[in-house]
């Protein structure tokens, strides 16, 4: 009687823990760090929590975040051969300072290839009488963020990126 009474409880105690294998498995979600909601709000709180030089953020008055069109394409992209689903770049609509700032989002799959063609085809001196001093390439789950500015301006905004 003893055994049985043994067996039972390791019966009764494996099916528990099976059960609660099963459980966790079936609520298991998928870990992703892709970024969620619209690139526009994404670009917005980077420059809500960038560690901007206090003349710099005055001028982001100046600055507009539009979506990336196919006429903008390849001047702000350097390229036409990059397949993203949504695309935005912030920039002044007039200055004298080389900056612009970029938000992609395309298929996991293509992240590293969209990559290597901004690395291939940016320009940072592209503007009129001026370059852009640094240029990043970094990306978070199917986030590309592309920036061509100034040292300073550039590592805050990738800092910012980094923490979302």
């Amino acid at each position: 009687m003893v055994k049985s009474g043994k067996k039972t409880v390791f019966l009764a105690g494996l099916l528990v823990l099976l059960a609660g294998l099963c459980t966790a498995c079936g609520d298991k979600k998928e870990s992703s760090d892709n970024l969620e909601g619209s690139l526009s709000d994404i670009m917005a709180s980077l420059y809500a929590n960038a560690e901007l030089d206090e003349g710099f953020r005055e001028s982001l008055d100046s600055y507009e975040t539009v979506e990336i069109t196919d006429d903008l394409e390849s001047y702000i992209l350097g390229t036409d051969a990059i397949t993203y689903t949504e695309g935005v770049v912030s920039m002044p609509m007039m200055s004298s300072m080389a900056y612009q700032c970029v938000l992609l989002r395309v298929d996991e799959a293509d992240v590293e290839s969209a990559k290597q063609l901004l690395k291939d085809n940016a320009d940072p001196d592209k503007w009129v009488c001026v370059s852009a001093e640094t240029t990043l390439i970094e990306s978070r789950g199917n986030v590309i963020f592309f920036i061509m500015s100034g040292k300073d301006e550039a590592y805050a905004m990738n800092t910012a990126f980094q923490n979302l």
